[in-house]
């Protein structure tokens, strides 16, 4: 089961270094490329899916299954996943990326996509940190595949959930006493 990875143009336009994503100026470079709903449903939520279910212990009528990588192509498997969400978190960093080319409404309880974009160019740093943080949670993930350790692959993965949720409450479906253009991560 080994997941394909597309390779989007444009990554030479981002400089990944240490545990900050940084960015280099392009100017037009995010406008041209995917939104940032489409890297989010194309790679972050698939990625972090397989991650999220890499490990997991179940417990059902049938017994208690333990479900971790145990091969070499499973492990293999999810850390391409993992690199996959690594390499996201610099595309979701670049100024100037906008939040989606469609005009639909928003969900319940989501902010409309020009509030989002908004809020976004209000702060970019701010998003950059969360851009960030989900890097460094990625890191955690793929430093535990590597010692192939599920413990810590699921420790790992809490992390991803938190970095993911700071971001959507503050840009996507912020608390209604929410009067921030944007919190820092």
């Amino acid at each position: 089961m080994l997941t394909q990875i597309l390779v989007m143009a444009g990554v030479s336009g981002v400089c990944l270094s240490g545990d900050t994503v940084g960015e280099t100026r392009v100017p037009g470079a995010a406008q041209a490329g995917a939104t940032i709903q489409e890297l989010m449903a194309g790679r972050v939520d698939p990625a972090a899916d397989a991650l999220w279910d890499s490990v997991a212990t179940i417990v059902s009528a049938k017994g208690i299954e333990e479900r971790r990588p145990r091969t070499a192509a499973e492990w293999k498997a999810v850390r391409l996943q993992a690199l996959t969400l690594l390499e996201t978190t610099g595309l979701l960093a670049m100024r100037g990326r906008r939040v989606t080319d469609k005009t639909a409404a928003p969900g319940p309880g989501e902010l409309s996509a020009p509030e989002i974009q908004r809020r976004i160019d209000a702060n970019h740093e701010a998003f950059v940190g969360f851009a960030s943080a989900l890097r460094v949670a990625g890191q955690q993930a793929l430093a535990a595949i590597d010692a192939r350790n599920p413990q810590r692959l699921m420790d790992a993965g809490g992390v991803i959930d938190t970095a993911c949720e700071a971001c959507h409450l503050t840009y996507w479906y912020p608390m209604p006493d929410s009067s921030a253009a944007a919190a820092k991560p």
